[in-house]
């Protein structure tokens, strides 16, 4: 009966061991799993694609439209993005779990010339903000 308790917690210690994942295989799966599953809704939103960057830590995700790139968009847009940043994090399209293991999230707002509407680096400190559980007097990055 020891044996087979021994044999039976080796096993499952195996198991264990394979079935964890560090962190560069877990930015790849939330890579594969946007890119095949995400899918954002607003006004001339065409596509979004995410990449990996893994010496970095680093997922940049793009969100491409057929807006023009001119001032009224981008200050429409600069003060709508972290409205659509929050919707991706409660949509796990930005994943808290990974930024909370260094990962940061690079989202670019482009015009249909792929010129920069917006853009937002999201990281432990920013996810703080967007959530609303920043502290207060700290500084922050600003969009």
């Amino acid at each position: 009966m020891k044996k087979i308790t021994q044999i039976a917690f080796a096993f499952a210690f195996a198991l264990l061991l394979v079935s964890c994942k560090n962190t560069k295989q877990k930015i790849q799966e939330h890579v594969s799993e946007y890119n095949n599953s995400s899918s954002i809704k607003g006004h001339g939103i065409t596509s979004t694609a995410a990449k990996a960057f893994l010496n970095d830590n680093k997922i940049e995700i793009r969100i491409e439209t057929n807006l023009e790139e001119n001032d009224s968009n981008k200050a429409t847009y600069k003060d709508s993005f972290p409205d659509l940043l929050r919707e991706m994090i409660k949509n796990d399209q930005i994943s808290a779990s990974l930024i909370d293991e260094g990962v940061t999230f690079d989202v670019y707002f482009l015009a249909y010339n792929n010129a920069i509407l917006a853009q937002q680096l999201v990281n432990k400190e920013e996810l703080a903000v967007l959530e609303g559980t920043a502290e207060p007097n700290k500084e922050t990055a600003k969009l």
